[in-house]
């Protein structure tokens, strides 16, 4: 079982309260990332509110990133620090895990995982995370950011000390696409990078 597949009647409930959120095609991925295009998927995932009106597209990179170790509390072995995840599309103010705002534009997601130094202690259950960064600054899809340029790199899509980050981890193999809601306030993309199944925290906030 994954770490946030906690949907049951409460959750059904709030989903039929407050409207669902759902997905369709976002077609092809943005001329703005034309770069690093080849690596991404041809037909991305457009992210619906309940009133229909678009939260996010996204355009994931079409293999699963290969060469990176194992690292303590994370959930997807092997993964590089600051391998590309792929492109998001923001064509309205969003909110990051963190309840920063994500202003309207396009960004690269790479993959990251917090230090254990004590300052995140029950941020997650996983150390998995998503950062975005300003596409205009990251056009090399086969980079792999250290810790510390990644931070810098996000932290110009944030605008404050803090980078932009979104919950993330693989999911259970039988996780059927599309978004789930998973407690009071958390929507959850199911999806895929190349045959991994993976989990987006889309909407929703940490307490910590």
């Amino acid at each position: 079982m994954t770490l946030f597949r906690t949907l049951g009647a409460g959750a059904l409930l709030c989903a039929a309260l407050h409207g669902q959120y759902k997905t369709e095609s976002a077609g092809a991925p943005p001329a703005e990332v034309a770069a690093i295009a080849p690596a991404l998927v041809k037909d991305g995932i457009r992210v619906l509110k309940p009133d229909a009106s678009v939260l996010c597209e996204i355009w994931l990179v079409s293999a699963e990133p290969k060469g990176g170790g194992e690292e303590q509390n994370t959930t997807w072995t092997g993964v590089p620090h600051g391998a590309l995840l792929g492109v998001v599309r923001a064509p309205a103010r969003w909110s990051d895990r963190r309840g920063q705002t994500i202003k309207p534009g396009i960004y690269t997601m790479r993959y990251s995982f917090f230090p254990m130094n004590g300052d995140h202690q029950g941020v997650e259950p996983q150390r998995d995370f998503a950062l975005l960064s300003p596409a205009a600054i990251d056009t090399d899809p086969a980079a792999h950011p250290a810790f510390d340029a990644l931070m810098d790199m996000s932290r110009k899509a944030s605008g404050t000390p803090h980078p932009l980050v979104l919950s993330l981890w693989k999911d259970e193999p039988g996780a059927a696409a599309g978004v789930e809601a998973s407690g009071d306030v958390n929507q959850v993309l199911h999806t895929r990078i190349g045959s991994t199944p993976v989990a987006l925290i889309v909407v929703g906030k940490t307490e910590h």
